[in-house]
């Protein structure tokens, strides 16, 4: 019998995998950029730190936001605390991301369920809603000004074969307590109710939308204005190296540091400093997009008020969208255009370049998409690409890296961090405040980093579940 190739051995001193240098595009996320976010709190590097971050993003953030605010309840003596970002504050996954705050109440769920237990995967859809309540309390109280809309979210599936399998997975999993905020519409009625041209049938259930750049300033703004917090931008992490006694040196191209700490946040680039993550998490291109309406337009467009996951035709794809309180869209996706075209996306930090597959496909879509859009004149105005962090088994890691004693990760969210980051974010405050395993701060045990999730993803086939192929 023939046997596979071995496959190489890791290089643990390789290059880092770094941000994309230079002219990025544009996310309509950042056209008022915040004084904060080139915001250097010292000209130089502090000399040494309690927890050190790296990245300013929601994970990165949110960890920092989480260890004051239980510092501030007097939970923990105060802990100095620094943020390295290797660009701009949120110039990442979430400042480029579609806005969405969308619980995943049943896509991925089945599969879950098939691989860890009914049990398991009812746990992670009430995680999820678990944050979007978190959230929308949070910024409520705080009176976050982020455009945060509580609203309903719609699959619209346009491809009869994938409306008759996504009404089979439906059923068998409407039992399922938190399912009963699912609505289901089947046949000639869910055009209608979504407003999606040919729709075959829909499901909404409850969600939100927001700005993500707006709320992650307003987190580290507080953050930074307790005085225990420093952030340093244009200044990547390079190497991590830990002294016989513990504490850590941490080196950057404007000289190094020490870290008692340190909580890899850096999502799509961690493998570049833990290189064991490198078939587990993979950095994966995507495309977003802002549409429209000129004020000159013959008819007005229909009022879109739902965010939408939108299945394409083909059955091969989907497209994600919220509606804007200015009448324009934010809409990305299109991945059944570039996936054949593996080296565009795949192992792809270059953001300063469209995904030359996709980048036409936008072009008049809310014409063919919506009913009643057909002579709004709607067009792209803006459109960007970012860098995702896509992991071999669909699942975030989070927790102690295996092997690596004091060093934590919490990255790795397939592009739908939005609706899990901020309890993830304060389960890893609480494993360093009150020095508790990843087991008891409460989080869905599927999302703890495990040597065993390492193994299996570098002895699996390449991407897995990012090509379907896991497991």
């Amino acid at each position: 019998m023939a046997t596979s190739p071995p496959k190489p051995e890791l290089n643990l001193n390789r290059q880092p995998i770094l941000p994309h240098v230079g002219d990025t595009t544009k996310p309509f996320w950042h056209e008022e950029l915040h004084e904060l976010h080139d915001h250097r709190s010292s000209e130089a590097l502090p000399e040494s730190t309690d927890i050190l971050i790296i990245g300013a993003g929601f994970a990165g953030v949110a960890t920092a936001h989480h260890l004051v605010e239980a510092e501030s309840s007097g939970e923990a003596s105060k802990l100095s605390i620094t943020i390295l970002e290797a660009r701009g504050v949120c110039s990442g996954a979430t400042g480029r991301n579609g806005g969405h705050v969308r619980p995943d109440l049943y896509g991925h769920i089945p599969t879950y369920i098939k691989r860890y237990g009914v049990e398991a995967g009812e746990e992670w859809a009430k995680y999820e809603i678990a944050n979007l309540k978190a959230l929308k309390k949070f910024i409520s109280e705080d009176e976050v000004d982020c455009d945060f809309v509580l609203t309903r979210t719609c699959n619209a599936y346009t491809n009869q074969k994938g409306a008759d399998a996504a009404k089979a997975v439906y059923d068998s999993m409407k039992g399922l307590g938190y399912m009963e905020d699912v609505d289901w519409t089947n046949g000639e009625a869910a055009e209608g109710v979504s407003g999606v041209k040919g729709a075959k049938a829909c499901a909404t259930y409850t969600a939100a939308t927001l700005w993500p750049y707006k709320f992650i300033i307003h987190l580290l703004k507080k953050a930074l204005g307790t005085g225990r917090v420093h952030l340093q931008t244009q200044i990547p992490v390079t190497k991590v190296t830990q002294l016989p006694a513990g504490d850590f040196v941490v080196e950057t191209p404007r000289g190094s540091m020490r870290a008692k700490k340190v909580i890899h946040a850096n999502n799509g680039y961690v493998s570049g400093l833990i290189p064991e993550y490198s078939a587990s998490i993979v950095p994966c291109k995507g495309i977003c997009s802002r549409i429209s309406v000129p004020k000159t337009a013959s008819l007005a467009a229909p009022l879109v008020t739902n965010s939408y996951i939108i299945y394409t035709p083909d059955g091969f794809g989907l497209d994600y969208l919220i509606p804007r309180h200015d009448g324009s869209i934010i809409v990305g996706g299109a991945s059944h255009t570039f996936r054949p075209f593996k080296e565009q996306w795949f192992n792809n930090v270059d953001d300063g370049v469209l995904i030359e597959a996709a980048k036409d496909y936008y072009d008049g879509y809310m014409q063919r998409t919506f009913r009643g859009w057909d002579n709004s004149g709607a067009k792209v105005d803006k459109i960007w690409t970012g860098v995702m962090g896509y992991s071999w088994d669909s699942l975030p890691h989070v927790g102690d890296v295996p092997g690596r004693p004091g060093q934590i990760i919490i990255a790795g969210f397939n592009g739908h961090g939005m609706p899990i980051i901020w309890l993830a974010a304060k389960g890893v405050a609480e494993m360093i405040i009150k020095d508790k395993p990843f087991d008891d701060v409460g989080l869905p045990h599927i999302m703890k980093t495990s040597a065993e999730r390492l193994q299996k993803a570098k002895n699996g086939p390449e991407g897995g579940d990012i090509f379907g192929a896991a497991h």
